[in-house]
């Protein structure tokens, strides 16, 4: 596809789906902000928004962290969910602040920042939300103009070519500086992909070079992205795909990239009649779950794999296995059995309200490409937020790090794992019953075996903890944790980028 035709596609994608005006027969939802504030659940402050920016402040350390983890922890999440008293109506759609935890020895500092995003800023000016959300509309609301006008930036955060970015999934990456945390404006990787979809969840080779996506649900587009190490764009293209699907994570091999595509489908005739991006989504089972396999180095060359229906947020990783019948494409994820979830339990949340969806299992997919054929085999473990080993990307990496333990009564984890992706061996520690566990990162260490560094929101105490384990002995608890003296709204993912 030449530029011209690239640059067609792309404007298609960023606009068609945006200029319906908001429906005007709405009905006037229930207030969300008053039901949170009456609700008496007593994990709800996880679920509060931060008033202020959060200054650069000390933590309390006990113990002290690796030489190692001598570096900065990036971590964003939603985290502004009330204005001009509404509530969004989905976890997903609050605006992105970011955080970094500065950690030297027995020193660790904090500070968190709101992303100063164009939907942020014209907002609060304005007292009131002006532009839906992933899951969230509201009468009145104006109609939008591009995807970057509902950018929240809040999902995750990448650390390439000496920038950081801040990202979220329909639109464009926000420059941040790694510093200060202070806004920098739009990431444009080339004029003709201001606005395209860059996805939250890139997918870094161990050379550094970077693949992303974007989904353009409404155009029946896939967008992927080359980058170079230094951060330069390589090259970049929009696929058509039938069916496309939501898509949130993808997996690399050294020879491909690799998409496991639920059967969540958009549907462009709910989107006419007022719902949400989310609501707009409609579970299509017949299709299965379907692989699709491109060549990294030929992106016409793609293959598609059938698979039992089944939903998924996050891969682990992928690794290739060469047999007398061809290529085999080993990748774990965490799949649950329908995509309840995303409509309902991080839903209701934003109104402090529990409802209980399965919990995903750790599975394991192998898609042999010469035969054309996909198996998999689940693991009874409950999982999510899949991370690995970094220097491990696309290659066979036996273990990721992972939340687990539901409990009755709170939503998501307590406990953080460590499990072998082909035996389904698992090895916990349990937070305890007032802990709800956000991603846990995996951090080498060239002295040893690495070590597991992530945060959990302690409701009890109203406080968010930063903890290091020996990844060999997860079970034995912290070798060092710093106590923050209050609570960070509850994040989603993060990386860590170790001192120069």
């Amino acid at each position: 596809m030449d530029r011209r035709e690239l640059l067609r596609r792309l404007a298609v994608a960023g606009s068609a789906p945006f200029l319906l005006p908001p429906a005007a027969h709405a009905k006037t939802p229930p207030n969300w902000q008053q039901q949170f504030l009456d609700s008496a659940t007593p994990w709800k402050s996880a679920f509060e928004t931060p008033a202020d920016e959060l200054p650069l402040t000390a933590a309390t350390v006990r113990g002290r962290f690796p030489d190692a983890l001598t570096g900065t922890l990036y971590r964003i999440g939603p985290a502004g969910h009330d204005l001009g008293g509404e509530r969004n109506h989905h976890w997903f759609d609050g605006d992105g602040m970011a955080h970094r935890f500065v950690i030297d020895g027995s020193k660790v500092h904090h500070q968190g920042r709101y992303v100063a995003t164009a939907k942020r800023q014209a907002e609060t000016r304005a007292g009131r939300r002006l532009v839906e959300g992933f899951g969230t509309t509201f009468p009145g609301l104006e109609p939008v103009n591009s995807p970057d006008s509902m950018n929240v930036a809040n999902i995750n955060v990448l650390y390439t070519g000496g920038e950081l970015l801040a990202l979220w999934e329909g639109g464009s990456a926000t420059r941040l500086d790694p510093g200060t945390l202070e806004t920098l404006g739009l990431k444009r990787w080339r004029a003709d992909l201001a606005g395209a979809p860059f996805s939250a969840h890139p997918r870094v080779d161990p050379d550094g070079t970077v693949w992303n996506f974007g989904v353009s649900s409404s155009n029946g587009l896939l967008v992927l992205y080359e980058i170079a190490a230094d951060g330069a764009l390589r090259r970049a293209e929009a696929l058509p795909v039938k069916d496309l699907p939501m898509i949130h994570d993808f997996a690399v091999t050294p020879g491909h990239l690799v998409f496991l595509m639920p059967p969540l489908v958009y549907d462009a005739q709910r989107k006419a009649a007022g719902a949400s991006f989310l609501d707009a989504h409609v579970w299509r089972p017949e299709l299965g779950m379907r692989a699709l396999v491109i060549s990294k180095k030929d992106w016409r060359r793609r293959q598609i794999l059938a698979l039992p229906a089944g939903f998924l947020f996050h891969v682990g990783n992928a690794w290739e296995e060469e047999r007398s019948s061809g290529t085999v494409i080993h990748v774990d994820y965490v799949r649950s059995p329908d995509a309840s979830s995303v409509f309902t339990s991080t839903r209701e949340i934003m109104r402090g309200r529990l409802v209980r969806s399965t919990p995903p299992h750790l599975t394991l997919a192998s898609l042999d490409l010469g035969k054309g054929r996909a198996t998999q085999v689940e693991w009874p473990l409950e999982a999510e937020f899949p991370r690995m080993d970094p220097r491990l990307v696309g290659l066979q990496h036996g273990f990721v790090i992972h939340a687990s333990q539901t409990r009755d009564g709170l939503p998501l984890w307590s406990a953080v794992a460590r499990t072998e992706v082909e035996t389904g061996r698992s090895q916990h520690f349990s937070y305890g019953p007032q802990s709800l566990v956000e991603e846990h990162v995996f951090v080498p260490d060239a002295q040893g075996p690495g070590w597991v560094l992530g945060t959990v929101f302690d409701w009890g105490q109203k406080k968010t903890l930063l903890s290091c384990f020996a990844a060999e002995a997860l079970a034995d608890g912290p070798v060092a944790q710093a106590s923050l003296p209050y609570a960070l709204p509850l994040g989603l993912h993060g990386n860590f980028v170790a001192a120069t």
